[in-house]
């Protein structure tokens, strides 16, 4: 446990960084291009490239020492962040503040390959769990992990808006450069004690993306299909956040507030985490993720209906004071039932179809809000004339309307879910694996 924590701290840092500078060219994009569209297209990319290499990611980790995923993937994001600032120096004036410029694409991606690798991380660090801590401790090891992804968001929120409000996106990758470095130092002093996975001759070296090893094993789970289904498509959902959540924040208040109010809505993420670390996830962890995920769709269906700086922040803690149990229980029942040498694929593999579905909202929502859902809730707009007397008009009432019909969708899936064969055998399933109470 002792490594684990150091490993979970040195996270806890290199996830803030990659955070932080992903924070930071949105919230940047934003502010430059006063475009949804952009927006929408970043988030989607984000989701998009995160999907491309989620099972290359799973199979990295399978096949090397976890510690050495870990160091891997803070060099790689050093290097993308070292790229991204010679950029920055180097454009031409005006270049990566116009959108049809190659230079501002050029620009986004490198910082997005920065954020996106921490992704090789996250699934070495899942898997470490599995490795250094007792089986019956996962569920706590489980919310230690979301209590630190809780405090990096409220560093992160913190420190993006300030710094992009008041110094600008360049002191933003000099910040990135500098800690993300003295986080490499610092995991370059941790020992895992850990055995190098079993090495394969030539001819029998398995592949780089190892779809079939890790199809095999959700084959082999009952239910396990219906669990990364059910996730993917709270993920489809979840892309009117990616796209739609900045904007719409930004369109209430400054970029400095909106950067402290999520820091203290992130409170929230750490308060969740901090009860799972104490009390565990439960003896059905299953229940905790459809209870917790038809909580949060009901808060997202209601926290726009009125432009309301108070109800959203009452809406944005309830979910995510519930994210890090939902994540936690989710993470839990794969330790379980996922055997240790295949975890790396099968994460990834959920990894990939989850944030697969992501985009293809991200895409398609910011086009919608921009050309449907915004003109319709102006005050000359059809919404606007049927529903504009209580809803309001203007244009962050066109995005709320996305968030409500979004929220809607969710419960009806939740409830969906709960009266599925699948979530009955993988219930059943994670019970007879669960460890048996002592005392």
């Amino acid at each position: 446990m002792k490594i684990f924590k150091r490993l979970l701290w040195n996270a806890l840092v290199s996830s803030v960084m990659s955070s932080f500078v992903w924070f930071a060219v949105t919230f940047w994009v934003y502010l430059e291009t006063r475009s949804v569209i952009a927006t929408s297209v970043v988030g989607g990319g984000f989701a998009v490239v995160s999907a491309l290499v989620g099972m290359y990611f799973g199979t990295f980790v399978d096949h090397h020492r976890k510690h050495t995923a870990m160091v891997v993937a803070s060099v790689a994001a050093l290097v993308c962040y070292l790229v991204a600032l010679a950029h920055y120096a180097v454009a031409p004036d005006g270049s990566l503040v116009t959108v049809r410029n190659l230079h501002f694409w050029i620009f986004v991606f490198v910082i997005l390959a920065g954020s996106v690798v921490g992704n090789l991380r996250a699934i070495a660090l899942s898997t470490s769990v599995t490795l250094l801590v007792p089986e019956g401790d996962r569920g706590r090891a489980n919310g230690m992990v979301g209590t630190v992804m809780g405090i990096s968001f409220t560093i992160t929120s913190v420190l993006s808006g300030l710094v992009v409000g008041q110094l600008g996106m360049g002191w933003a990758l000099i910040i990135s450069v500098v800690i993300t470095t003295l986080a490499l130092l610092h995991l370059l002093t941790i020992r895992v004690p850990e055995e190098m996975p079993e090495q394969h001759d030539d001819e029998e070296r398995p592949p780089a993306i190892d779809f079939r090893g890790a199809m095999a094993i959700i084959r082999e789970v009952p239910g396990l299909y219906g669990l990364i289904g059910f996730a993917a498509f709270n993920n489809l959902l979840g892309g009117v956040f990616m796209s739609l959540m900045d904007a719409y924040g930004l369109s209430l208040m400054s970029v400095e507030a909106w950067g402290m109010l999520f820091a203290v809505l992130s409170l929230g993420f750490i308060a969740g985490g901090a009860v799972v670390a104490r009390k565990g996830v439960g003896a059905n962890p299953m229940r905790l993720i459809l209870i917790g995920n038809f909580v949060n769709w009901v808060m997202c269906a209601v926290f726009t209906l009125q432009a309301s700086i108070a109800l959203l922040g009452v809406g944005m803690l309830v979910w995510m004071s519930l994210m890090p149990m939902i994540e936690a229980a989710e993470q839990t029942v794969l330790q379980r039932v996922v055997p240790f040498d295949h975890q790396g694929r099968v994460f990834g593999f959920a990894q990939t179809v989850e944030n697969a579905a992501a985009p293809l909202t991200a895409f398609m929502i910011g086009p919608l809000a921009q050309l449907v859902f915004i003109p319709l809730m102006r005050a000359d707009g059809a919404g606007g004339e049927l529903i504009g007397d209580w809803f309001g008009t203007g244009d962050d009432r066109g995005i709320a309307l996305i968030f409500t019909a979004a929220g809607v969708f969710g419960i009806v899936a939740t409830l969906m879910a709960r009266s599925s064969r699948w979530y009955r055998e993988i219930s059943h399933h994670d019970s007879e694996q669960a460890p048996v109470p002592v005392g």
